[in-house]
């Protein structure tokens, strides 16, 4: 296969938001995602984090971008553009 036969990346770019679930066992809240929506733009999806982030009912809103590899379905990290209010460890990803 030559390089031009390969599929481009594909750009997701993604505002993820999160609720507090009730307290466990141990006493600690934790979060659990909310909505998860895609858009055609980085600031597109900035842009509803920081809206959403605003929400009584949101507790914190994450916009990222992943790349795809549309040959093999892999999906890259995350690179976060803004991470707002209660949002999960980088760890948790």
């Amino acid at each position: 296969m030559t390089i031009a036969e390969r599929s481009p990346e594909k750009i997701h770019y993604i505002c993820q938001t999160y609720v507090e679930t009730n307290a466990g066992r141990n006493g600690q809240t934790g979060l659990k995602i909310a909505k998860q929506l895609e858009y055609s733009t980085a600031s597109e999806a900035q842009n509803r984090a920081e809206r959403e982030a605003q929400s009584e009912d949101c507790a914190g809103a994450d916009a990222y971008m992943v790349t795809e590899d549309p040959a093999s379905g892999e999906v890259g990290e995350p690179s976060f553009l803004v991470r707002l209010g209660k949002v999960p460890e980088l760890d948790d990803f």
